[in-house]
């Protein structure tokens, strides 16, 4: 094991002992700053978010975010082992957050720390930020727009070291049927919502959108709850449900919500439009670099903060997307080395291209 390595699985070790559930993510950020700080880094930190960018930082050139996060979702119930003891047992590192999304974060961090004063033809910008797992406010929303511009971004999640070039967005409209009437059900009386829902559900279930994306391919929908009806014989007057849309580069997401209100009748309200749908093109040099360097594309079923981020990015990191937000969660030791690894072929790759 190389000292980059060994010095990434310490900082591991450090992190999965120290707890950082979403939004409650202070002492992990603290042990990041310190870190980098120790290293010549020049941390900034905004909530809970670290930053550092690389020597010589020229905003003339374009610039290259190296993203993960430090925060974890809360420990299932049925661990077996203490999540927050990192423990090591031959190849595996257990522990909460050891495979998602620490592995990446540690490797891009000593990525970061070998690269940040090599003469590069773009910027390295690292930022380790919080509230991944939520969505919440004040992680990737709040920081993006205090980073300044960014051109393309590797985003650290547990991927095998391949690349996602592409993650569909997702979207949880509410629905519900416009004013029905209330009625005996006896006597047949009143209109009924549930038969109005019904039939929007079934409009759903074949729906088909005029565009399709090339990389993503169809917008999905799935109708994943329902209710109506307060007593067995009334005809109930409203009607509620949800429906689960996957959405892709081929409409916004607003534009996707507009074509569904204008084929249904029950009235439509997303409940946010924030989780975009992303797509690589291939012409892209992170693209090429990504076959360059030996890596195997595919679209992503999981969603991050690649999400969030209005310009070119792929997700890519070590360890296994099957192992997150398990109990008993590990990564491999020999994952972390091979991340360190790829990160750097890829960043040389990516400046020969550029």
């Amino acid at each position: 094991m190389d000292a980059k390595t060994k010095e990434a699985i310490d900082l591991l070790r450090t992190l999965i002992a120290t707890p950082s559930p979403s939004r409650d993510e202070s002492r992990t950020a603290d042990l990041i700053f310190a870190y980098l700080a120790e290293h010549g880094a020049a941390p900034e930190r905004l909530h809970n978010n670290v930053f550092a960018r690389s020597a010589g930082f020229d905003p003339a050139r374009p610039t290259l975010l190296l993203n993960s996060h430090h925060d974890t979702v809360r420990p299932a119930a049925s661990y077996t082992r203490d999540p927050y003891a990192p423990t090591v047992e031959g190849d595996r590192l257990y522990g909460l957050g050891s495979n998602d999304a620490g592995a990446s974060a540690v490797s891009l961090t000593q990525t970061f720390l070998t690269q940040r004063t090599r003469p590069l033809p773009f910027n390295l910008l690292l930022a380790l930020s919080a509230e991944e797992e939520c969505m919440g406010e004040h992680g990737m929303r709040t920081l993006l727009p205090q980073l300044g511009r960014i051109d393309m971004a590797i985003v650290g999640e547990p991927t095998g070291m391949q690349a996602a070039v592409g993650e569909r967005g997702a979207g949880r409209p509410r629905l519900r049927s416009p004013a029905a009437k209330s009625g005996h059900a006896a006597r047949n009386e009143g209109v009924n919502a549930l038969y109005i829902a019904l039939d929007d559900i079934a409009r759903l279930r074949d729906f088909r959108f005029d565009r399709r994306s090339d990389l993503l391919g169809p917008i999905g929908i799935a109708v994943t709850q329902i209710a109506a009806g307060t007593q067995h014989n009334v005809v109930p007057d409203t009607c509620r449900f949800v429906a689960d849309v996957r959405t892709t580069d081929a409409y916004t997401n607003e534009e996707t919500v507009e074509i569904l209100r204008r084929a249904l009748r029950s009235e439509v309200t997303p409940r946010s439009t924030r989780i975009r749908a992303s797509a690589l093109n291939a012409a892209h040099p992170l693209a090429r670099a990504t076959a360059a360097t030996g890596r195997e594309s595919y679209v992503s079923p999981t969603t991050s903060d690649m999400a969030l981020m209005p310009f070119p990015s792929l997700k890519m990191g070590p360890g296994q997307s099957s192992r997150s937000h398990t109990a008993d969660e590990f990564v491999l030791l020999s994952e972390i080395e091979e991340g360190i690894g790829i990160y750097e072929k890829f960043i040389k790759q990516l400046a020969e291209i550029l």
